[in-house]
């Protein structure tokens, strides 16, 4: 198949590439580096430095190539910056992404395949979150991500398109084969901050309040591991194309883990103790989320191949060695 991605030199987008060209996809990638890294984009793919709204490059790109169906991952996605600059987020993640699919559409790409996230759900207050959940965004990144899951909704009811929306939970670890991980000058990921006080890029780790109504009272997340959500796109694309069936399915392990057992889970690993700190909630901070996998399982089949805390940490922990050897940022 023929597949165009954007935000491929991101951190997820690198290893939905991996996955596609591993079973013999070919694979376009759009991006245009703000916060991707070209080193990440896998050397078999043909790439574009564009924006997505750029529709004069794509519609050449459209003339020139017919694709099978739109990853579109490209988008910003830290919470505390979304809160800071919302317009800047509304701007690129929902405008710019109507730009896109319209672009698609009117070119005859009528599958899409949309990386949301669990951050349209707010804070449920529930054990584990299904799709149906009422969706209530306390940050302008889960709400840009919600005002772009409707327009593709309303452009599927106009016939335009068939969707696969995918929310993300929390994402972590590296390809096991070090091909690809996370880069990230300023991050906001949890397992990627410890694994850089791990080798010593950072003298401590900071959380980010401890008197959340939770077991240890401190926030709780469900992780997925890069390569089964890569994994997940794969399948879903093949079901899309397929049945032509519009739909939206968590991505997560339906198990959370609180910010404390995530470090003690890593300090076991590493045998050493890592140093923490305390600070405030962050502003649009939930308290616990958790998935609820059952449509995914039932609708796509999937089973993960990665599905332990150990797992992640560990290949999280080699990719930050690689790059510190390698003096990647």
């Amino acid at each position: 198949m023929n597949i165009l991605i954007t935000g491929g030199a991101g951190y997820i987008g690198s290893h939905v590439c991996l996955n596609l060209l591993d079973k013999g996809h070919n694979v376009t990638v759009i991006d245009d580096l703000s916060i991707g890294h070209e080193k990440l984009i896998p050397k078999k793919t043909e790439f574009i430095k564009a924006n997505i709204n750029d529709t004069e490059t794509l519609n050449k790109l459209f003339q020139k190539k017919s694709f099978d169906a739109l990853m579109h991952l490209a988008g910003f996605i830290q919470v505390e910056e979304s809160v800071k600059y919302p317009d800047k987020y509304f701007n690129n993640n929902t405008k710019n992404a109507a730009i896109l699919f319209e672009n698609c559409s009117n070119n005859g790409l009528k599958n899409i395949i949309f990386a949301s996230t669990a951050a349209v759900y707010g804070n449920p207050n529930k054990k584990t979150i299904k799709e149906g959940t009422d969706l209530n965004p306390l940050n302008p990144y889960g709400e840009s991500k919600v005002q772009t899951e409707n327009k593709l909704i309303q452009m599927q009811k106009e016939n335009k398109i068939n969707y696969l929306i995918l929310r993300y939970f929390n994402v972590a670890g590296a390809d096991p084969k070090l091909r690809s991980g996370l880069i990230s000058k300023k991050t906001t990921h949890l397992i990627k901050i410890i694994t850089e006080a791990v080798v010593g890029k950072r003298d401590s780790v900071t959380i980010f309040g401890n008197d959340y109504n939770t077991p240890d009272g401190t926030a709780i997340r469900d992780y997925i591991h890069v390569s089964d959500l890569a994994d997940i796109h794969v399948k879903s694309l093949e079901y899309l194309l397929e049945k032509k069936q519009s739909i939206i399915m968590n991505c997560g392990y339906g198990k959370g883990y609180s910010v404390k057992q995530v470090l003690d889970a890593m300090n076991k690993i590493c045998n050493r103790k890592i140093k923490i700190e305390y600070g405030n909630r962050r502003s649009g901070d939930t308290v616990s989320l958790v998935s609820d996998t059952s449509k995914l399982k039932k609708t796509i089949k999937w089973t993960p191949n990665y599905n332990n805390l150990e797992t992640i940490l560990d290949t999280a922990i080699k990719w930050e060695v690689k790059l510190q050897k390698e003096k990647i940022l």
